[in-house]
């Protein structure tokens, strides 16, 4: 973790306190563009450096673990030619983040049904997991075609087929088991999760995973969130007691 004392707009965070592993449901970007009589592009566009803002950030706070919801399953059912321009846009932006990637020690990870993907898409994803796999700073996971029921569903059947074989019975499953069968197998839990535009829902996004996670929901329009907003989050994730079904009273015991 750096040194908070080279960040002084930091200062108000217990740098012993920090969550492991942040999630963002980046969302507004579009009505974003809406409320400046822009096109949507525009709106993808300025989200992309906010996403950039808050990659550095997290680098900089020690954060492990930074998952971005970047398109959902639902998100083909969007206009063709907004899906295409959505697909070209992400092509060139993994490209060109490259560079920050590697001078960052942060490591890209892509997680969902990416075989839904164009294929120059898939192509990009490899090379930037390729070249990236041996920093051990950060691990930034994007989310791409990703929807959670798919995803639960892919692994029963992953963890059916064991049982099929014969590799093991149906009483060896276990909640560790179930885990290791998803998209995320190797990665903790978020922490925290953070959703933009003020939106109250999770929107089919690792339902398994967030069985304990913090939620911070903010009015802020994704394009619009910095670093100030996610340090905001991040102290309220700390102001908060986590009991993991216990009372408080044993969670205090626990920790002594």
């Amino acid at each position: 973790m750096d040194d908070f004392s080279k960040y002084p707009d930091m200062d108000i965070l217990d740098p012993e306190n920090m969550p492991r592993h942040i999630a963002i449901i980046m969302d507004g970007n579009g009505r974003w563009a809406k409320k400046r009589l822009l096109g949507r592009i525009n709106g993808h566009k300025k989200g992309v450096d906010a996403a950039r803002t808050v990659v550095k950030s997290c680098r900089e706070l020690g954060v492990e673990f930074l998952t971005l919801y970047t398109f959902s399953v639902e998100n083909w059912n969007r206009p063709p030619a907004e899906v295409k321009m959505l697909m070209g846009f992400l092509e060139r932006h993994l490209k060109g983040e490259a560079h920050m990637m590697l001078d960052n020690g942060i490591r890209f990870k892509a997680i969902g049904n990416l075989e839904d993907l164009p294929v120059s898409v898939r192509d990009v994803i490899a090379d930037l997991e390729d070249k990236t796999k041996h920093n051990t700073d950060m691990v930034l996971q994007m989310a791409l075609s990703y929807g959670s029921r798919a995803e639960l569903t892919e692994a029963c059947r992953r963890i059916a087929k064991k049982v099929e074989l014969g590799e093991i019975t149906s009483k060896e499953i276990t909640e560790d088991m179930l885990g290791d069968s998803l998209y995320t197998a190797g990665i903790p839990d978020p922490d925290l999760l953070i959703r933009t535009s003020g939106e109250m829902r999770l929107s089919n996004f690792m339902l398994w995973q967030m069985a304990y996670t913090e939620l911070f929901i903010c009015d802020v329009l994704w394009p619009d969130f910095n670093k100030e907003d996610l340090i905001s989050a991040i102290n309220d994730f700390q102001s908060r007691e986590r009991r993991f079904g216990l009372t408080g009273e044993q969670t205090v015991k626990a920790v002594g």
